[in-house]
């Protein structure tokens, strides 16, 4: 344990920062999982504002430093890849 005051006060801010970087990230996975169960339903126009909710907290993750920006752009292509296969088999 830290004996200084300004090191430990980083680690309860560290401790904080990162209980809200894996609730984001667990948001994203909701988001994700959300828009590949409505591809499977073939619901159209739910799909499209899922899609967009989806891709909309990837690019705020990037924003606030939760996710590298290459991380959000390979997650919004392999979800767009997996509707597009879905697509394509129905």
């Amino acid at each position: 344990m830290a004996n200084i005051k300004s090191a430990k006060k980083r680690i309860l801010v560290a401790e904080k920062n990162r209980l809200r970087n894996v609730a984001f990230k667990s948001s994203i996975k909701t988001a994700v999982r959300k828009v590949l169960e409505l591809a499977n339903a073939g619901q159209q126009e739910e799909l499209k504002t899922a899609l967009s909710k989806a891709y909309q907290l990837c690019d705020k993750a990037v924003s606030k430093g939760i996710l590298h920006k290459n991380t959000a752009a390979r997650k919004k292509s392999r979800l767009t890849k997996a509707i597009n296969k879905i697509a394509a088999e129905k």
